[in-house]
């Protein structure tokens, strides 16, 4: 299964969604854009620096300043371009100065490297042209490899991606796969492709099994017991990553739970070998696995998976809040996690990869915060549930009622005394009531499989034809090539 060329996915980086809505940067939302840009390098830095310039207007010309600077280090000569045009549709509102003004195009790098992408290119083309015509597998591959990484330097996300997926058609080992997988889903991410990241994630699995299979035949055959201990280095060479791009797949689509599962069994930093600055930071993925295991974890396993996480533990050390959110919902402090979501949600929002989710990310951990609030009492007063959490009487009684309908909190609110009162249940019946389902499950079961006797006995039974199972069988061999 090959990557559809969607122009929505294959959007250039730097201009990629370009928000609309205002992210303030002041005391009470504070924002660090030279500490925040540092940890990245490349096209990533660009992306992220160009995202901000349309988030944020009050960074709009240090963000542009930064961003030119990367450019500079790439030989992508059209990416200055995408991120003056950013810049210019925000300055045109925020009566900024012209993009020339704040950061002038270097003429000379432009001409380099104009000169220099047009000969490498006929260079490799011609290259695997010859490759090609010689019939040499091993040359092909190298070749397509060579022009993917030379289209993903200069942005062209299109063609990148098709000489990498090319790059199976000459694959002859499994290691081969594995790197093609790799380089693959390097180019998915960028572009925020999240739906195809699975894809690869599965093929790139398989390769490894078969590639640790074999090695650990050969390991055996040679010297006993030796056969494991490749197989678990093999794997562990390339898990982290793999880990990390399904965690990034499902926070992008929304399954917030599989990627905090995902997010907290990463292994350390340095198993993601490039990918660290080149793609993501480790304090995005202590923040963006510490805001879904909130949204979706239970308190015992936010304590078992998150704070007694020893390596997880490391990526929250980058973003301090982070612990200290952690710290303060585990200990009920309601009022405090909503204080920090609050101050820290310029840092959340202005990530290109869960920026989007943050809305709905902080929407969830209120809910479950509200519920596990309300979980002790059979009934409360609104005005003290107002205090703990930092809202109006009213707030807190549209927030209830909501919860309420979706089932989450069984209890019922009284209006005029402002009270949320929960259900009385009757054990008893309640058993009673489950004990009657299960004998109408139980009589509605037997009644089929009596009927099913009945049939079998008079011979009414359809057989299916004695070459069915032949064609089944050719269909699915089919499908699977």
């Amino acid at each position: 299964m090959d990557v559809d060329e969607d122009t929505s996915q294959n959007l250039r980086g730097a201009t990629r969604g370009i928000p609309t809505p205002i992210v303030l940067v002041d005391d009470n939302h504070p924002f660090d854009i030279e500490a925040y840009s540092s940890s990245y390098t490349g096209r990533t830095a660009v992306d992220r620096l160009v995202y901000i310039i349309g988030l944020c207007p009050a960074l709009a010309v240090p963000a542009l300043q930064l961003a030119v600077q990367h450019i500079f280090k790439t030989r992508d000569v059209d990416l200055y371009r995408s991120a003056t045009g950013a810049y210019d549709v925000i300055a045109a509102n925020a009566q900024l100065p012209p993009a020339a003004e704040v950061a002038p195009l270097d003429q000379a790098w432009y001409d380099e490297w104009t000169s220099k992408n047009l000969s490498e290119r006929t260079r490799l083309e011609v290259e695997l042209k010859t490759y090609t015509s010689n019939m040499i597998k091993e040359s092909i591959r190298m070749a397509h490899r060579d022009l993917g990484q030379f289209f993903l330097s200069v942005g062209d996300y299109t063609s990148a991606l098709k000489h990498f997926t090319k790059i199976r058609e000459s694959c002859t080992t499994s290691q081969h796969v594995v790197d093609m997988c790799i380089a693959v889903l390097e180019l998915l991410i960028l572009q925020g492709n999240y739906s195809h990241i699975s894809t690869y994630v599965f093929k790139a699995d398989t390769a490894l099994d078969a590639a640790s299979n074999a090695a650990s035949a050969i390991s055996t055959s040679a010297t006993a017991g030796a056969g494991p201990g490749k197989k678990s280095q093999e794997r562990a060479k390339w898990q982290t990553r793999l880990d990390f791009a399904s965690a990034i797949s499902h926070l992008g689509q929304g399954n917030y739970e599989k990627a905090a599962k995902l997010f907290l069994k990463l292994g350390p930093a340095k198993e993601l070998g490039d990918w660290i600055g080149k793609l993501i930071s480790p304090g995005d993925i202590g923040i963006a696995g510490t805001l879904c295991a909130l949204a979706s974890l239970s308190r015992s396993a936010i304590k078992s998976q998150l704070l007694e996480n020893e390596l997880f533990s490391i990526y929250i050390e980058y973003e301090p809040h982070v612990r200290e959110l952690v710290e303060a919902y585990m200990a009920s402090k309601f009022n405090t996690v909503l204080e920090l979501l609050e101050r820290y949600s310029t840092r959340h929002v202005i990530d290109v990869h869960f920026g989007h989710h943050v809305k709905n990310l902080t929407g969830l951990i209120k809910s479950r915060a509200l519920v596990l609030y309300f979980q002790p009492f059979s009934s409360i007063k609104l005005e003290r549930m107002a205090t703990a959490f930092g809202w109006t009487v009213q707030q807190v009684e549209e927030q209830v009622v909501n919860l309420i309908q979706a089932g989450e909190i069984r209890g019922r609110v009284d209006s005029q005394n402002k009270i949320l009162k929960a259900k009385e249940t009757d054990p008893r019946s309640e058993l009673f009531v489950r004990a009657l389902r299960s004998g109408k499950e139980m009589q509605a079961t037997n009644r089929k499989l009596l009927l099913r006797m009945r049939l079998q006995q008079a011979d009414l039974v359809v057989k299916a034809p004695k070459n069915r199972g032949e064609g089944i069988l050719r269909q699915a061999e089919y499908f699977n090539e």
